[in-house]
């Protein structure tokens, strides 16, 4: 990674260290986003007896530690392996990822644009992180809410260069509700009654496929579940009220998310 954070961490920290040494009783690492060395003691990289300590970490393995304590005097950084769960892990290196995908976008202007791209990230990093406090972040906002790059300071060219490759590569996440929409009915005209309904459905922001019997496969995506929430309360509500209205039934089955095992 180019980017390197100033100073040291805070206790408590997440950090992202690749492993330098291991020893009887420590492993040495360094904090990639510092540049900073650490020390993790055998007591804290897994709960329980370690009878060998490599079968945890070796020389040049990527982990993720909890600052325990950092002596700002010496410089010394303790670190934890086994205080930090699964989803801190997946987060972490989820926000690392991120950071790198942005990295390689300042990179592919650099060499375009035939500069260093050293120097181009130090022109870039030097106002994003006034604001932002990530690279990533950053990237994020020139896509959803359209932000100028040149009015956060950074150099006309550099910044129109920048924006097109923001733009090609950086999708904006997405959240997705789905179900099934069960509608019957047995009075006169029925047939209309549903497809009007569906309709109602649609035009609320519902995307609506057939799936057999009366059952309709409804989804919504939104880039907040706040949205996606409203837009389908709406839809389906609209399309029950029509259905009940000539008689018919309507009703909405949440299709559960699938826990990762």
């Amino acid at each position: 990674m180019l980017f390197k954070k100033t100073g040291l961490p805070e206790e408590g920290e997440l950090v992202l260290c690749t492993v330098t040494k291991v020893m009887f009783h420590s492993v040495f690492t360094n904090l990639d986003e510092y540049d900073k060395s650490g020390m993790i003691h055998i007591s804290e990289i897994s709960p329980g007896r370690i009878r060998n300590i490599r079968d945890f970490v070796s020389e040049g393995r990527k982990i993720v530690c909890k600052v325990l304590s950092v002596n700002e005097e010496q410089g010394h950084i303790d670190l934890s392996l086994r205080r930090v769960n699964d989803m801190q892990k997946r987060e972490k290196i989820d926000w690392v990822k991120q950071e790198q995908k942005a990295e390689k976008i300042v990179e592919m202007v650099a060499r375009k644009l035939a500069v260093k791209t050293e120097e181009v990230y130090d022109q870039i990093s030097e106002q994003a992180f006034k604001k932002y406090d990530s690279l990533n972040s950053c990237f994020q906002e020139v896509v959803s809410e359209n932000m100028s790059l040149e009015k956060l300071g950074i150099d006309k060219k550099i910044a129109k260069e920048l924006d097109e490759a923001i733009r090609q590569r950086i999708k904006l996440p997405e959240v997705e509700i789905k179900g099934d929409l069960l509608m019957s009915t047995y009075a006169e005209g029925g047939v209309e009654t549903v497809k009007e309904s569906l309709k109602k459905a649609q035009d609320a922001g519902i995307e609506i496929n057939y799936a057999g019997g009366g059952k309709y496969k409804a989804k919504v995506k939104a880039q907040e579940y706040k949205q996606a929430e409203k837009t389908l309360k709406e839809g389906i509500d609209e399309a029950t009220k029509h259905m009940k209205k000539a008689g018919g039934n309507a009703e909405f089955i949440r299709e559960e998310k699938k826990k990762k095992k």
